[in-house]
């Protein structure tokens, strides 16, 4: 009896065995065949975070301005929730290599203490995005608080191996807050410069600052945007300030200034048929 029990016993764990092996060999192929079309793929999509307070279609009249040439591309919005649940809304247009993807938070308040949370739920919205899409190469762009969100993406979970970002816009964001001066650094501010040296060194970064008033865009002060400067200066491999005007320069319009949908079609964008990007000479 003993032996009959011992030999069912052991065959048992020989077939869990025989199974872990073949579907670890399953998995692994799965794996390296994703692998495969991420590091082969030509997708190049330009990603896009929105500020405090907005939505998933807060980009919508950026991007159909950007969709009036002749070069159209998909929309894809993604939403994710405090659970890490995620909502996605739109379609990819077949051999669409360059699509616009948004990603936004149910819970979209401001402050340092929420930048961090979403950044962390941007991980893992972007990894998903890659995983679908099968893409290794993006363009960044952010606005406000999506700037902010960027930054400590960039700072704390960013994986050169797995993704390359080619170059990053943000626009009106705060970097010292509602703080004008450097010497009152936030302690968010202080982070990021703390961590500076994680940002990637082939990194393009273009700061758009917006102003209404001589001093500030009618909500974010001038010298916050600036402080830009001192996390990406001397540690990425172009930074780039921009300064718009007139119609539309205020904080909450910024994504629909017509200067700003001009800098992003000349520096943001790839080029038609996958040619490389336009990028400030060294």
């Amino acid at each position: 009896m003993r032996n009959g029990l011992k030999w069912v016993v052991a065959t048992g764990m020989f077939i869990l065995l025989v199974a872990m092996i073949i579907l670890g060999l399953r998995w692994s192929e799965v794996k390296t065949s994703t692998n495969r079309a991420i590091f082969n793929s030509k997708m190049t999509p330009t990603i896009l975070i929105p500020g405090s307070s907005a939505s998933q279609n807060r980009f919508d009249g950026l991007v159909k301005e950007l969709n009036k040439g002749v070069n159209k591309h998909s929309l894809l919005k993604v939403t994710v929730k405090e659970t890490g649940a995620m909502t996605v809304s739109g379609k990819l247009r077949a051999r669409d290599q360059a699509p616009y993807m948004v990603v936004a938070f149910e819970n979209n308040h401001d402050g340092y203490a929420n930048i961090k949370k979403q950044a962390a739920w941007f991980n893992k919205a972007i990894l998903m995005l890659q995983k679908r899409y099968h893409f290794r190469r993006f363009q960044a762009i952010g606005h406000s608080n999506g700037g902010l969100i960027w930054t400590r993406y960039l700072e704390q979970y960013y994986q050169a191996e797995e993704l390359q970002v080619n170059v990053l816009m943000t626009i009106g964001s705060p970097y010292n807050f509602a703080e004008k001066s450097i010497n009152n650094k936030t302690q968010m501010l202080a982070d990021f410069i703390k961590h500076r040296k994680a940002l990637p060194t082939d990194l393009t970064v273009y700061s758009i600052l917006g102003t209404e008033t001589y001093d500030d865009d009618g909500i974010v002060p001038e010298e916050s945007v600036e402080a830009g400067k001192y996390i990406f200066q001397k540690q990425v491999a172009h930074y780039t300030q921009i300064t718009v005007t007139g119609d539309d320069a205020q904080h909450s319009n910024l994504p629909q200034n017509d200067q700003i949908v001009q800098l992003i079609q000349q520096n943001i964008l790839p080029k038609p048929m996958g040619s490389e990007l336009n990028r400030p000479k060294s």
